[in-house]
């Protein structure tokens, strides 16, 4: 499980280093694709493979389910962790995401994200009271 926040940096090549508490969860393979808000997701290979099964059986008679399919694996690059547990974030994706030198990676449970820093800031600045208020709202019982 992906926990926590982390502040990388990206060097001149586009890597970065994964932090420690993912190595284990990570070091198998890499799949990195788009997601939402301008955000990259990072999978284990083996959760990836997960999400692919279910990508199987989505209707793709419907079209809203057919254009998030596209956009997310148009966009999914596999990448394997070098000795110094850095990985390499593809140029279209990092174009994407608006990244910058200055990154945020916070963990997200089966996933971790990778944010440019100002655009987590802006993010958790505009999400923090409306999570602050609707916790019980969005999980049932979770308070």
């Amino acid at each position: 499980m992906f926990l926590g926040t982390h502040a990388p940096k990206l060097d001149d090549k586009g890597r970065l280093i994964l932090p420690a508490k993912f190595w284990d969860e990570l070091a198998a393979g890499v799949v990195v694709t788009r997601g939402q808000e301008r955000c990259l997701y990072v999978y284990s290979q083996r959760e990836f493979e997960t999400i692919a099964e279910g990508i199987r059986t989505a209707p793709v008679t419907n079209k809203p389910t057919r254009d998030f399919f596209r956009l997310f694996l148009s966009g999914a690059s596999q990448e394997a962790p070098d000795a110094q547990r850095r990985i390499t974030i593809a140029p279209t994706l990092r174009e994407y995401a608006g990244l910058g030198r200055d990154l945020t990676v916070i963990g997200a449970g089966n996933r971790a994200e990778i944010w440019d820093s100002a655009a987590w800031a802006a993010y958790y600045e505009n999400a923090e009271s409306a999570f602050a208020n609707t916790a019980e709202e969005v999980i049932p019982g979770f308070f």
